[in-house]
């Protein structure tokens, strides 16, 4: 591709963008691209200039007059198109695919109402009225064991998964409606965090919106999850018998819980990230942890936290830190489980699928033996997709190291 210097003097054309003030530079991206960029002031200005009609040296020549800085439009004019927000330069078009979208029906202005502060209030009354409820009616909070409610161990299974997966829909569709109504596209697909199989919903353009907006898309699915839980303890405190009510309950429990799991970039996450005023926790801290890990291995690295504020800094090697010691707690229980639990159960229950003359038994071994297996292939398949070529590029260099080596 020539470079746009080549060209006689091109304009430039851009992308619909949005832009926002960050500490001491400008954030600009556009919907439905997931790369945003961040910009002095002299590069705004460049940018403003560029998207009035100015040509490359036109722009070049009103900075110079302007600010008396002499910027390389040209060269910030293609980095600009390799970050996706530039549709044309000169005669060169750059074809952008579309992002796929969840519920492209759903528009803007048929969920701005999830955005009002009132029902923010309502949704958070809540689960404060549910406990009040089980507080005065003195009723038992459910516990552990209202899980296994049925006989049969598939019924169990069965309705635990129905219930989650309602659950997990309701949560994301939070994320999604109040993206919507932000003005964010958004789409919902399954993932994977560690050992978990994790439905999630990509907004990354909430990054462009201000502050109120990403905190509240980043809280509405847990609005969501305390408001359900909240009105499964009132119609518990009302006397409504059902065993779903507590199957819900403590599913959202333990929804929460893993939500305090901030280094698996959880919605917490997202809110710890914005509030301390970093912008890629994750990913931050995985380059100071990979610098670390050059240092010890006496391989030259240069500290990629050099350059921010000391604040920034320190939280990020204590995420660092928490990451790595949570993560491996995590994987340390979840090897367990899975040896403790999940592979005996399912070895219990291909052997009652081969030896039991009950056909009710073997029915319901065959469930659990579906689900169970499912689930794990599902998950081995949504992993590898994610760092299959990760994997396979590293399999290359221990191959290239191991291979022969000539004197």
């Amino acid at each position: 591709m020539p470079a746009v210097t080549a060209e006689r003097d091109p304009t430039v054309v851009l992308h619909p963008l949005e832009v926002r003030r960050d500490r001491d530079e400008w954030i600009v991206g556009r919907q439905g691209n997931e790369q945003v960029v961040a910009l002095p002031d002299t590069g705004l200005a460049a940018l403003r200039l560029l998207g009035e009609g100015r040509t490359v040296r036109e722009t070049r020549a009103a900075l110079r007059r302007d600010t008396g800085r002499d910027l390389d439009v040209g060269a910030f004019a293609e980095s600009l198109a390799a970050a996706g927000l530039v549709a044309a330069i000169g005669e060169r078009r750059f074809e952008s695919e579309p992002v796929p979208v969840s519920f492209p029906r759903l528009r803007q202005r048929h969920v701005r109402w999830s955005l009002h502060p009132l029902l923010h209030a309502l949704v958070l009354a809540v689960p404060l009225a549910g406990l009040t409820a089980v507080g005065l009616r003195r009723h038992a909070l459910p516990s552990w064991d209202d899980l296994v409610w049925a006989h049969y161990g598939t019924v169990n299974l069965l309705v635990q998964s129905l219930v989650a997966w309602c659950l997990i829909g309701l949560h994301e569709l939070a994320h999604l409606v109040t993206a919507r109504a932000a003005g964010v596209a958004g789409r919902v697909r399954l993932g994977t965090r560690l050992q978990f199989l994790v439905a999630q919903t990509e907004v990354s353009g909430i990054w462009l919106k201000d502050r109120r907006a990403r905190l509240t898309v980043y809280l509405s699915g847990l609005a969501v999850d305390g408001a359900v839980w909240g009105g499964c303890l009132l119609a518990l405190a009302a006397g409504v018998r059902s065993p779903l009510l507590p199957v819900a309950a403590l599913t959202l429990v333990t929804s929460f819980a893993n939500q305090c799991l901030v280094f698996m970039r959880t919605d917490l996450y997202f809110v710890a990230q914005d509030l301390t005023g970093c912008r890629n926790l994750y990913s931050d801290a995985g380059a100071y942890l990979r610098h670390l890990a050059a240092r010890l291995l006496r391989r030259p690295s240069r500290d990629p936290l050099a350059g921010l504020r000391p604040g920034e800094r320190r939280m990020l090697k204590a995420y660092a830190v928490g990451a790595v010691a949570g993560t491996a707690v995590c994987v340390l229980v979840g090897v367990r489980l899975l040896l403790s639990v999940t592979w005996p159960l399912l070895v219990r229950s291909a052997h009652r699928l081969v030896t039991a003359a009950d056909p009710v038994l073997r029915l319901d071994a065959l469930v659990t033996v579906l689900v169970l297996a499912g689930l794990q292939l599902l998950w081995a398949r949504l992993w590898w997709r994610r760092h299959g070529t990760r994997v396979r590029r590293a399999a290359r260099t221990v191959r290239r190291w191991a291979g022969p080596r000539t004197a």
